[in-house]
């Protein structure tokens, strides 16, 4: 997910590291890139056999078994997710938005439930993750159907809300999106880390964070990291019922869904989960509509 992405680390190893590491790195990496970075398709990928249409109906079938059994888990994760006890936010939190300070539980616009997505976007940065981006594009169609279950959806980031009304009219979207920059929201909801601290090693995904980034699994010991939490309104309380982070990320991004049901799949066997994704409107010349997609938003 979003920790993975050139752009994140790119910013994180030229804080953490010299220049020289920096620009090592950044070599070695393209070396192992080479030629198919911009075409993932021409890389040697193995075919699916060439069968008669009874045997890829035999396939087929149990394969569909397959789906069946996880659709049912996904079903019954699903119910054990809504059963998750939950926990009232008592601190108070004000967030710059286009329209001036509103608060956590004005962003519920009257509904009873909310889903924050922590969009990494630094104050120091001029435009938002890549990665986070993605997913952005992933959603922002999707929620205008959200309010007809009575919840509402928010995009929350340290930058400030100038450069963040800048990117998002760049991006072309339309989901509300809130500067947390004045407040601890980010790091009380574990999406703002500093490994070196002097509050100690705070938590990401469950885990504390000075660990993960020993193991490598963060790659960076202070800056932004992605992650979605959900609230409910009762009456004028606010309570914090849900929080995924890392991989939990990839059940709401359409494009992964789309791409496992080809046969070359996500192709991204070489571990560079979302390497090859780059902002809607720098995608190559000739390699999709992305010019057309832009002017669409």
């Amino acid at each position: 997910m979003c920790p993975a992405c050139m752009f994140t680390m790119t910013h994180a190893l030229a804080a953490a590291a010299p220049a020289g590491a920096l620009i090592a790195t950044v070599v070695a990496r393209s070396r192992r890139r080479g030629a198919t970075e911009s075409n993932p398709g021409e890389e040697a990928m193995e075919s699916p056999r060439i069968v008669s249409q009874a045997e890829w109906l035999v396939a087929r079938k149990a394969l569909l078994t397959q789906e069946k059994a996880s659709t049912r888990e996904r079903d019954a994760l699903a119910a054990a997710r809504r059963r998750m006890p939950m926990v009232a936010v008592d601190k108070e939190y004000v967030f710059d938005g286009a329209n001036g300070c509103v608060s956590l539980r004005d962003l519920f616009r009257g509904r009873s439930q909310l889903i924050v997505y922590h969009f990494m976007f630094d104050p120091a940065w001029e435009e938002g993750c890549k990665s986070c981006s993605h997913l952005a594009d992933n959603v922002d169609g999707t929620i205008i159907h959200l309010a007809a279950r009575q919840t509402s959806f928010a995009a929350i980031s340290r930058a400030s809300i100038s450069k963040i009304e800048a990117f998002k009219s760049r991006m072309g979207w339309r989901f509300p999106w809130y500067s947390s920059g004045g407040n601890d929201f980010n790091i009380d909801f574990g999406v703002t880390v500093d490994v070196e601290g002097h509050d100690g090693s705070p938590e990401y995904n469950y885990e504390r964070a000075n660990a993960l980034f020993t193991a490598g699994k963060i790659w960076f010991p202070k800056g932004e990291l992605p992650g979605i939490s959900v609230f409910l309104r009762r009456d004028d309380r606010v309570f914090h019922t849900y929080s995924t982070y890392q991989r939990g990320l990839d059940l709401f991004l359409n494009t992964y869904n789309l791409l496992d049901v080809t046969p070359l799949g996500r192709q991204e066997e070489d571990g560079r989960i979302q390497a090859w994704i780059r902002h809607h409107d720098r995608y190559p010349e000739g390699t999709g509509d992305n010019n057309e997609h832009a002017s669409t938003y």
